[in-house]
């Protein structure tokens, strides 16, 4: 959108480079918090459903204490990390590869985008007879679950550069390359990033589901093994561990945007 057409007043900054302040970003976990106190005390849900907070805190505690949060954490942590890596290396590729050559785009968009309707998960079943249900799947499925938000936010947001900018770019003679390295790129940040955020929030969701169904260490197997004891305050603690890491995830990568995208205008 150009700067013509924002409403007098209105701050150029997008809306995901804004970082929320602390105490209205506390208002719904706190009332969450109260509510749920409020639900064990008067016994509105059983333990066996829903856990006092007290017992899940307690049980966070000695999960800390015994070592296993930090394995597991660091078990999904990893494997995030590797299919993460391979995900978005080919997603930026593959986007890029779409955008810059009309050839590539006739191609690779049409089969890519039948491909990307069908969920991470749907692909298990497939994908366990080559691979069987070691890490090999487990890397595979992050990976993917990474590479198509990357790859469609990459493709759109280097077909959005203004042709302006690159007439800009040829008036100083640059080359393709610089082109792309100077003009191009710079100016695609925005999207791009919208997509490598919304392709580790992915990979992370993908994570948890593929060790849901295959996995004797992580994050989702500790869901499993909870939900198969009947400890559900094992279950709530893992579940507030993987909200807490994505959510940590993500603010990373937002102050890495920011950092990257300080020459816009504020």
């Amino acid at each position: 959108m150009s700067a013509s057409v924002l409403p007098l007043g209105r701050s150029r900054q997008p809306l995901a480079w804004r970082l929320p302040t602390w105490p209205s970003a506390l208002v719904v976990p706190l009332a969450g918090l109260l509510l749920w106190v409020i639900a064990a005390r008067a016994g509105w849900l059983t333990p066996a459903i829903l856990p006092a907070p007290a017992e899940v805190w307690a049980t966070l505690g000695e999960l800390w204490k015994s070592g296993d949060l930090q394995s597991h954490a660091l078990w999904s942590m990893g494997r995030v990390a590797q299919g993460f890596a391979i995900g978005a290396l080919a997603g930026l590729a593959l986007g890029a590869a779409m955008a810059l050559s009309p050839r590539v785009d006739d191609y690779l968009r049409p089969s890519f985008l039948a491909i990307a309707q069908v969920p991470v998960i749907g692909w298990v079943p497939l994908l366990m007879l080559p691979l069987g249900i070691g890490e090999a799947l487990k890397i595979v499925i992050i990976a993917k679950a990474a590479l198509v938000p990357i790859a469609i936010n990459t493709h759109a947001g280097i077909r959005a550069v203004p042709r302006g900018f690159v007439e800009v770019g040829t008036a100083f003679r640059y080359s393709r390359l610089q082109l792309l390295r100077h003009v191009v790129l710079p100016a695609a940040i925005p999207p791009v990033f919208t997509g490598v955020r919304y392709g580790l929030t992915s990979c992370w969701k993908a994570l948890v589901a593929v060790e849901l169904l295959a996995s004797a260490e992580g994050l989702g197997f500790l869901l499993v093994w909870g939900r198969q004891m009947f400890q559900m305050d094992l279950v709530v603690a893992g579940i507030l561990v993987i909200a807490t890491i994505g959510l940590l995830f993500d603010g990373t990568l937002a102050l890495l945007e920011r950092r990257l995208q300080r020459w816009r205008p504020a």
